[in-house]
């Protein structure tokens, strides 16, 4: 995990070598503790999941808090709720990315809530469990490392994945057939903004 990643100017998130975009999905509530500096946070704005990690960027800027970048192989404990007299939500802790001469002692798990208060989640929801299962199942193949870098953990098969994936009409969730270029992305913000 970490407070504030690289992002374009138009606020999609910077790629690493190898990341693939799969969506991107507007319109959610974000709840996460612990960050440093701050406590807990509650925000909206877009998660985007790739097949390396899942990053929400706030529509503004919360005590210097702009974007929150969590990696699939250090999600644990996800949970989709749908609660009677609230909006589903997906809820679960994401582990510290820890460097290398650091103590762990010094990081703790941060506990996350993604609320979808705009449209349905049901294309959202299949692909989020699709990917972290994908990213489990390397990681239990490549388990003879000690240290598992979460980039690694790219090698999921996200085309396999798009082709069977079922699209809720209701469902506000952009799939990425193709990888957005920034320009796209930013055309596309500044047309929402504007109707």
């Amino acid at each position: 995990m970490a407070v504030n990643p690289q992002l374009f100017p138009n606020g999609m998130p910077v790629p690493f070598l190898n990341e693939l975009f799969v969506l991107a999905r507007d319109g959610v509530d974000f709840e996460v503790d612990k960050i440093p500096g701050v406590g807990a946070v509650k925000a909206k704005g877009t998660v985007y999941l790739s097949n390396i990690r899942m990053v929400f960027v706030s529509i503004k800027p919360v005590d210097n808090f702009i974007a929150f970048d969590m990696p699939l192989l250090y999600v644990h404990g996800e949970k989709f709720n749908q609660p009677i007299f609230f909006c589903n939500n997906i809820s679960g802790h994401v582990d510290p990315v820890i460097p290398e001469n650091e103590n762990r002692a010094l990081y703790s798990t941060h506990s996350f809530k993604i609320l979808f208060k705009e449209g349905g989640c049901g294309t959202f929801i299949p692909l989020f469990f699709n990917l972290i299962a994908s990213v489990r199942r390397y990681h239990q193949q490549s388990r003879e490392e000690a240290r598992v870098d979460p980039l690694q953990a790219a090698q999921t098969p996200v085309d396999e994945m798009m082709r069977h994936a079922y699209v809720d009409p209701n469902d506000p969730t952009r799939i990425f057939l193709q990888q957005p270029s920034t320009e796209s992305q930013l055309r596309r913000r500044t047309y929402q903004s504007t109707s």
